[in-house]
């Protein structure tokens, strides 16, 4: 239990090492990449959580997935606090490190760099703010990720799964991540939701908690446990 405990801490803290870095790499001033774009960050991410699949395996590294696989019978119920806590503390310690790397680029950007720009290289955020329409989006995001993990995890073939869950990650980020950053998962958006309140970044903009907990926070399990009743009932998963 433990190893398994440390495998989803170190997968989602590396999976977020690449994530919120790339956004790092992207906005702050000193950069060598700033500005290079949505497709540059997408494409990281997507390469990011399949480099993290093939060193760690067998993970979740999401909540989300984490209640589905219960649901569906592959992950013990008494372990869905534990691995969330562990994912979420991988969060918050990826990005500190990347913080840690960074440093003399945020130093550059104080007086820059919008604050609300700074605290979105952590956490997600809407292009346009309605918690209705923002949650429905990590709502039905999730549950096309979710879904599409559960088939992906049918085919046998060594290194095929993380390779498929990247390019998946690629796919819904280029269709569905514009309205809300696509987070589909309360580790990447709540762990460095939490770094970013607690790190000594100054003139930080507020955490704004009341969107990371409704939409990265609540919409995700609720497509990922649609997701899992889906596949079974469905496909009998």
């Amino acid at each position: 239990m433990i190893h398994q405990l440390l495998a989803e801490f170190m997968g989602t803290a590396l999976m977020i090492v690449f994530g919120v870095g790339v956004h790092s790499d992207e906005v702050l001033k000193g950069s060598k990449y700033r500005g290079s774009g949505h497709l540059f960050s997408i494409t990281t991410w997507g390469f990011g959580i399949t480099v993290a699949l093939f060193i760690f395996g067998d993970v979740s590294i999401n909540p989300a997935m984490v209640l589905a696989q219960c649901v569906l019978g592959n992950i013990p119920w008494m372990m869905f606090i534990p691995y969330s806590v562990a994912e979420v503390l991988g969060g918050v310690v990826g990005a500190i490190i990347v913080y840690i790397m960074y440093a003399d680029e945020f130093k550059a950007s104080e007086g820059n760099i919008d604050p609300v720009a700074v605290r979105n290289i952590f956490s997600t955020a809407p292009g346009i703010r309605n918690l209705p329409r923002n949650f429905f989006v990590e709502f039905f995001a999730t549950f096309v990720f979710i879904a599409s993990i559960i088939a992906i995890t049918q085919i046998k073939t060594p290194g095929i799964a993380p390779i498929a869950v990247g390019l998946l990650v690629w796919a819904i980020g280029m269709g569905m991540g514009g309205p809300t950053g696509f987070a589909m998962n309360l580790a990447r958006d709540m762990g460095p939701r939490i770094a970013h309140a607690i790190l000594p970044i100054k003139n930080k903009a507020d955490s704004d908690w009341q969107y990371g907990i409704i939409v990265p926070g609540i919409a995700p399990f609720v497509g990922g446990l649609c997701a899992a009743l889906f596949m079974h009932g469905f496909f009998g998963y």
